[in-house]
């Protein structure tokens, strides 16, 4: 292959490789195995994002490298890890993960997915397909240890842009006003640095996500996968020492993996507190019981609705808790309602 191959981000570690394009059509990949791709036709995605961070063009006729992973993201696309060998695929992700699409929310019903076409995959010297899963981190197992026995802030919310992600950004800058170290952890999604970037320009000493543990997607993951991963991430933050952990689970709070999260005792037992970030009034009063029916220390309620006064008054009308917006949050003046 002449053409230079742009490296996508959950690929960064991947340095040495030799391209086998002899197995195309007989090996059947896994979550995070590594290949090369050419773009064919650009649809959905017309930039991926380097393993430097940058977002960069992508045209017909580039070479990528990028890794098999599934997606959920019901404002975007629902993808899945082919269950053969597949040569014409989707670019599912713009950190790097490849799929086939199963379904797309309609907003994309005239816009494709980019197709590609399996190139080769990336070997090892030992001639084993490379594969970016724990590739230079190691697994820990999940043991419930916090770091510095950090106060761990658990945002979710009611669905894909809910305003999890900039509820936890504000929340940081908030916390971080009254002197405090302040970490965030993404635990689950599919793989793009926009959320954690956003937290740490917005005040967060240290941010870490899964693909810090070259993860490019944690959907259909088991909960032992996740549990491990959760530790995972921690330990990577103990040398921080942080004062708080500020946690954002992706999606809805009935998404599979959130779920299953949301009812693990063993998981709940380090969460300190949590935010719900609700899209619109109903979503958030709905959130709300759910919390309560599972026994969840929720404190306080954000994200979307709270730019309508409207549905703030219809959610104040029906809960007593904290409605916070984002001058709320990023103020420092409610800390204490998160134990600072």
């Amino acid at each position: 292959m002449k053409n230079r191959i742009k490296t996508t981000l959950i690929c960064k570690e991947i340095t040495n490789y030799v391209c086998d394009e002899s197995i195309i059509n007989s090996y059947k990949p896994k979550i995070g195995d590594v290949a090369i791709f050419e773009i064919l036709e650009i649809g959905k995605h017309k930039t991926v994002q380097s393993e430097s961070r940058r977002i960069i063009e992508i045209v017909a006729g580039d070479y990528i490298m990028a890794t098999f992973a599934n997606r959920y993201a019901t404002e975007q696309f629902e993808g899945y890890i082919p269950t053969e060998p597949t040569v014409i695929l989707d670019i599912l992700g713009a950190g790097g993960s490849i799929g086939i699409v199963k379904s797309k929310n309609a907003a994309f019903k005239d816009i494709q997915p980019t197709k590609i076409r399996l190139i080769g995959y990336a070997k090892d010297d030992n001639n084993k397909v490379l594969n970016t899963m724990y590739y230079k981190t190691e697994r820990k197992t999940f043991r419930g240890d916090v770091p510095n026995k950090a106060k761990v802030i658990l945002s979710v919310g009611s669905s894909m842009d809910s305003g999890k992600t900039t509820s936890a950004a504000y929340l940081a800058r908030g916390l971080k006003t009254t002197g405090k170290k302040i970490a965030y952890i993404k635990l689950t999604g599919t793989g793009y640095t926009k959320d954690k970037d956003l937290v740490y320009d917005c005040g967060a000493d240290v941010t870490v996500d899964f693909t810090d543990a070259g993860i490019p997607s944690t959907f259909k993951s088991t909960k032992q996968e996740i549990m491990d991963l959760y530790q995972t991430l921690l330990d990577k933050l103990a040398p921080e020492n942080p004062d708080f952990i500020i946690m954002e689970i992706a999606d809805g709070i009935i998404q599979c993996e959130t779920e299953f999260l949301l009812q693990d005792k063993a998981f709940m037992k380090t969460i300190h507190s949590v935010m719900f970030s609700g899209g619109d009034s109903l979503a958030t009063l709905y959130g709300v019981e759910y919390m309560k029916k599972n026994g969840i220390n929720l404190v306080a309620v954000c994200g979307m609705f709270t730019m309508s006064p409207l549905l703030i008054e219809e959610v104040r009308l029906r809960c007593d808790l904290p409605i916070l917006n984002l001058d709320d949050l990023s103020s420092g003046e409610y800390a204490s309602t998160f134990g600072g």
